[in-house]
């Protein structure tokens, strides 16, 4: 069966971290680009990206990109893609891949899986995880860890070290307990594009506002997640300065 689906990029222009993110050169071309060449590379039959920008549109003309201009009132990434999706006239039906605006490394098999994780199932949403590889980032809170059920759903995330290894750490949090097996959580997100724009006028959840994760929504309002493991490793996103100076030393070893 060919999986048909489209690729959709949040790219809001203000960030905390990292003003002007998008924009922000990589091996001499804007962040953005390097996402949005991604997405084509895993075959969507769309890729869009929707931004409050006119600086990111004009980065990105000429390049085989859809964009949609939205509002530079909303909350979320997923508020913005629902715009999108007004936009760009996707029937409810239509996969939609929340890929992020900062993973310049994001491979194109881990995108095509999360669509597949979809489009074989029948819960509400997908997302990726991946085997969390020492206690350290088991531990650090701007690690989002999850646990899913035998049917590979998600049964909760969180920014504290699930599940809780009882006697594991009884004697110390420097090592992971052998025998055990934790998640981390990859952001990218599938969802049809009925249910994108539902999912975006649910009211917040008491545990979306607890841990700061936008996926409890989801969850505390009864959906389903479909949770796959990415096929091949997926580099951390770029968040902060030193991360986009990481992703340049990665960028000239691969073109090296």
């Amino acid at each position: 069966m060919t999986l048909d689906f489209v690729v959709a990029i949040p790219a809001r222009y203000s960030a905390t971290r990292l003003p002007g993110k998008p924009l922000r050169p990589l091996a001499g071309e804007p962040l953005i680009l390097h996402v949005a060449r991604r997405a084509l590379q895993a075959g969507a039959r769309e890729v869009w990206v929707a931004t409050d920008d006119e600086r990111i549109v004009t980065a990105l003309r000429d390049t085989g990109v859809n964009v949609a201009m939205t509002s530079a009132a909303h909350a979320s990434g997923t508020d913005r893609l629902a715009e999108c999706a007004g936009a760009a006239g996707w029937s409810d039906d239509v996969i939609v891949v929340n890929l992020q605006g900062d993973e310049p490394f994001a491979p194109a098999s881990g995108i095509r899986a999360v669509a597949a994780a979809l489009a074989e199932g029948d819960a509400e949403m997908a997302t990726l995880a991946t085997p969390v590889e020492e206690a350290r980032q088991l531990f650090d809170p701007n690690t989002v860890k999850l646990v899913r059920s035998d049917k590979g759903e998600a049964l909760y995330f969180s920014r504290a070290p699930i599940p809780w290894h009882r006697d594991g750490f009884a004697d110390g949090r420097e090592r992971l307990p052998d025998g055990s097996r934790w998640l981390r959580h990859i952001g990218i997100y599938a969802y049809r594009a009925g249910f994108l724009r539902r999912f975006a006028g649910m009211p917040q959840g008491v545990l979306e506002r607890i841990e700061s994760l936008e996926q409890l929504r989801a969850l505390e309002a009864g959906c389903r997640i479909a949770v796959a493991l990415t096929p091949e490793p997926f580099p951390h996103g770029v968040d902060t300065p030193e991360d986009l100076l990481q992703a340049e030393v990665r960028m000239r070893e691969a073109r090296a």
